[in-house]
């Protein structure tokens, strides 16, 4: 998705121009790009006055925001203590294989993000994938390839 400086403009916008608005700006920009675009920080910094590289040392302290793109649908693969005993690292391998991405990269169409996450909470349900907000209980290889393709169909309008 381009980045529009009026899109950018109207997130801005919709705060006070004071500096403890600056984490739910970011928040709002990577609700809208799947990312902080780099024009957007240099936005909030002239907007709220404060230098980039404070706006840098917190988008990069919280993992939930990034900095570069992100997929369309993000895969969250849990690799906490049930679901690493559970078989977490050869779904990793699995989502390597089929879709040509490890931890914290993209495809090169922009349609998948993975990201290994230490827990998700769902630790009866061992080991588990969310894809956006779609939680997959006791993941096995067998199930993967059927469930990427979804995805890829519904991006592709099929």
């Amino acid at each position: 998705m381009p980045v529009s400086r009026e899109e950018i403009s109207g997130i801005l916008n919709q705060y006070p121009k004071e500096q403890r608005f600056s984490l739910a700006i970011m928040q709002d920009m990577q609700r809208k790009y799947n990312y902080i675009p780099r024009e957007g920080m240099e936005a909030l910094s002239d907007y709220l006055g404060c230098p980039l590289s404070s706006l840098y040392s917190m988008a990069t302290f919280y993992k939930a925001l990034s900095l570069k793109p992100k997929g369309r649908h993000i895969i969250k693969l849990c690799d906490g203590t049930a679901c690493h005993i559970r078989g977490a690292s050869p779904l990793r391998d699995g989502i390597n294989r089929i879709l040509g991405i490890d931890a914290d990269e993209t495809t090169g169409d922009g349609l998948f993000s993975l990201e290994l996450v230490n827990c998700l909470g769902s630790c009866a349900l061992a080991p588990v994938m969310v894809v956006d907000e779609t939680y997959y209980g006791k993941m096995t290889l067998e199930k993967l390839p059927g469930i990427l393709e979804e995805y890829r169909k519904e991006a592709s309008g099929s």
